[in-house]
């Protein structure tokens, strides 16, 4: 019924109870998930575990606050790595300038954010988008690939302008847990804005825990509590709901 777009389960914290995860999972209606990476070796962890469980959709990439910690040729590991394997979408890319990153680290992250793009026009794939505190700069680099792909930016948290500016370029957004906290009533306010077909629901598991598990290891089961708010504020019933954010899902990551 519903799918988790964005969680990390190739983390360790869902080592201990990976089974139960996704039965937990398969008994609140989440039926499927897109396990995102965040590097190299997180890359090749989720592609294994799209192996293991047919319910899993690998996407591949390099998160900007990992590009330090990746080779300067790390775009050919990837393509070799999408060439062997079936990759839903790449990911997760962008901008992060949240820590105050000096030039020469905005470059860095500039040059592995336009290389993951290269490979998504190539590769003819959708692209999973982190942006914090970077926002113009993420905007003018995505302006550089009209029409080649679309983009998700996921975990989205700012206000009605930005999110137009998301929408008229073609792209999409996706709605956390946050959703679901009192001060979150700027992304229900940007959910009743929206059509069906520009938007998607997440977890961002193991982070972002819903009400009421805020602050405890999130996971994909929870995409229905998402789902439950953020219908409730569209005026939606679940089922339809479900069944529209399903189908942009299966759209977008190609399922």
């Amino acid at each position: 019924m519903l799918i988790d777009t964005h969680a990390h389960l190739d983390y360790p914290e869902f080592v201990p109870d990976f089974a139960g995860i996704l039965e937990r999972a398969q008994a609140a209606g989440v039926t499927r998930m897109v396990s995102i990476a965040t590097g190299l070796e997180s890359s090749r962890r989720v592609i294994e575990l799209s192996k293991k469980h047919p319910q899993i959709f690998p996407v591949i990439g390099v998160h900007p606050n990992a590009v330090d910690e990746e080779p300067n040729d790390f775009i050919s590991i990837l393509r070799t790595l999408a060439s062997e394997n079936k990759i839903a979408a790449i990911g997760e890319t962008g901008l992060d300038y949240y820590r105050n990153e000096t030039g020469e680290q905005k470059v860095r992250q500039a040059v592995f954010f336009r290389e993951q793009l290269d490979l998504a026009a190539e590769l003819g794939l959708n692209v999973v988008i982190h942006q914090r505190a970077a926002w113009d700069d993420t905007i003018a680099i995505l302006a550089e690939y009209p029409k080649q792909f679309r983009a998700v930016f996921h975990c989205f948290g700012e206000d009605l302008d930005r999110l137009g500016q998301v929408i008229d370029a073609g792209h999409l957004v996706s709605f956390t847990g946050i959703a679901t906290f009192k001060n979150g009533e700027n992304m229900r306010a940007a959910a009743r804005a929206l059509a069906p077909g520009q938007f998607m629901v997440e977890t961002d598991c193991p982070y972002l825990a819903p009400v009421p598990f805020r602050g405890k290891r999130c996971e994909p089961a929870h995409t229905r509590l998402v789902a439950e708010t953020l219908a409730a504020a569209r005026g939606e019933t679940l089922e339809t709901f479900a069944i529209h954010t399903t189908a942009t899902a299966e759209s977008f990551f190609k399922l």
